[in-house]
């Protein structure tokens, strides 16, 4: 049994009207697909149920929120995206938070009916591979990862303290600093802990279709027109930045926006599809999430930390398959700007910070 909470938001007019929330899901399946009949296959509702309700709040709006054309199917206007973006956002700054306060009720629930099933505890920072565990490693190994997101930093201290079995994080491959390394050993230790293999991702800039403001580098962010947003400085997104723009010389205080920031990937990438940011640094899944486009910038590595003694625990055992298997790996190679670097090997700490 696993509990999931969701944000739901409501928008009531003067005489107190309510938007059904159904409306969002059929505008996203709509701009997804651009077919109203497959729009509405994905809700699982009738064409003609999904047509009155967009038909419905267009009146109650006073202007429409999707066009159709015959041989062309069907588009948002741009009140209808503006509506969808509006959705995304949420989920995208909420979701982290309401996953962690659903681990920890879940975990409560669960102790009450007596539940047998083997824990393990992940604290991770936030990404999109890592998403997929919760769900994959039930599936497939049977047993029950309670992912909560902490930022990079703060799972290998909440580790150290023995405050969960796993920690997730990343580090730019092949270009570790003397500060970041030791910063890491403060919390990885050769003798007692081991890495994992996760996955490798590419990290970049995100920017609006077409790049309109021809941003190509970091150095682009020192540009008076450009509006960054950042992520939370205990992040390794944002510690793989500010070490990037040190080896470049580049003043932090000269980024317009610097200290804006945003808890997730998807959150900067749903900022600057607001139009709210020109561009932001993150994961290429979420720039495509939000039909952005993606300037390439650093390869790194997602890792997993243990104790070692942990490794002979069959649960964790049955983890290691689970990220060998091909369901894993299929998962991965969908996700854009992520490859299956060895996933489920171990390392020791030397090892992990060669890599």
């Amino acid at each position: 049994m696993r509990i999931q909470i969701e944000p739901a938001w409501r928008f009531r007019n003067a005489e107190g009207r309510e938007i059904d929330p159904l409306l969002f899901q059929v505008l996203a399946a709509v701009q997804r697909s651009g077919k109203l009949t497959q729009a509405a296959r994905e809700v699982g509702f009738s064409y003609r149920h999904c047509w009155n309700l967009i038909r419905t709040w267009s009146a109650f709006f006073g202007t429409p929120l999707v066009e159709l054309s015959q041989g062309r199917g069907a588009a948002l206007t741009p009140l209808g995206e503006k509506l969808t973006w509006a959705a995304q956002r949420i989920q995208a700054r909420l979701s982290p938070q309401l996953e962690n306060l659903s681990v920890e009720i879940d975990r409560e629930i669960n102790a009450s009916l007596m539940n047998t099933q083997p824990v393990l505890r992940l604290h991770a920072s936030h990404g999109y591979a890592v998403a997929l565990l919760p769900d994959l490693i039930g599936r497939i190994a049977g047993v029950r990862l309670e992912l909560q997101y902490l930022g990079a930093i703060d799972g290998l201290s909440s580790m150290a303290r023995g405050s969960c079995d796993l920690c997730g994080f990343h580090l730019p491959s092949g270009r570790l600093s003397p500060d970041l390394t030791a910063q890491l050993m403060r919390h990885l230790k050769p003798r007692a802990h081991r890495i994992i293999r996760l996955v490798r991702r590419t990290q970049g800039l995100f920017v609006a279709t077409g790049n309109p403001l021809g941003i190509r580098s970091l150095q682009d962010l020192t540009r008076k027109d450009v509006r960054f947003i950042n992520r939370q400085a205990s992040s390794g997104t944002r510690v793989l930045l500010d070490l990037m723009l040190a080896e470049a010389g580049i003043d932090a205080d000269r980024v317009s926006g610097y200290e804006t920031v945003e808890f997730t990937h998807a959150a900067v990438a749903a900022h600057i599809a607001s139009g709210m940011a020109d561009t932001g640094f993150g994961v290429e899944a979420a720039a495509t999430q939000f039909k952005l486009d993606f300037v390439p910038i650093a390869k790194e590595d997602y890792f997993l930390a243990c104790r070692a003694e942990a490794l002979e625990l069959p649960s964790m055992q049955r983890l290691l398959e689970a990220l060998k298997s091909a369901e894993f790996l299929a998962a991965v190679s969908r996700l854009p700007g992520y490859s299956a670097d060895a996933p489920g090997e171990v390392l020791s700490v030397v090892e992990a910070l060669r890599a």
